[in-house]
């Protein structure tokens, strides 16, 4: 089993930042693909960014690129979401996700059904 907890979401006006964090639990934190989703009302849940175990490799979704960075410290368990520049319609339930798949290479995966703890969300709200 494994638990993941998401933290450091809020209230913030457009143009600010926030950085989300996220940990997960397990000795082996270092082997799992992490992703950050998102889930804006009558929205179905999408991802916004994933990264490799390494952390070397990672991947954004276009709505976001340039603006967030998707990083991970293997050392205490916790991947991060850096977020600028942020815009309303960044407005929704941000969850993160551990996907356990052994993957042959330094891969991550942005299918929402390869991924299997995940967090309960943190609440990013962007006013204009």
């Amino acid at each position: 089993q494994v638990h993941v907890v998401e933290s450091g979401g809020g209230l913030v006006q457009a143009g600010g930042s926030l950085r989300l964090s996220c940990a997960a639990s397990g000795p082996t934190f270092s082997t799992y693909t992490m992703g950050w989703f998102r889930q804006a009302p009558g929205k179905e849940r999408e991802v916004v960014a994933a990264i490799s175990r390494s952390g070397r490799n990672t991947y954004y979704a276009d709505s976001v690129k340039g603006r967030f960075t998707i990083s991970r410290d293997n050392a205490k368990n916790t991947v991060y979401l850096q977020m600028n520049s942020l815009k309303p319609e960044d407005t929704a339930i941000y969850y993160c996700a551990a996907d356990l798949t052994t993957y042959v290479n330094d891969i991550y995966s942005i299918d929402l059904g390869e991924y299997d703890y995940w967090g309960q969300g943190t609440q990013v709200t962007v006013s204009s």
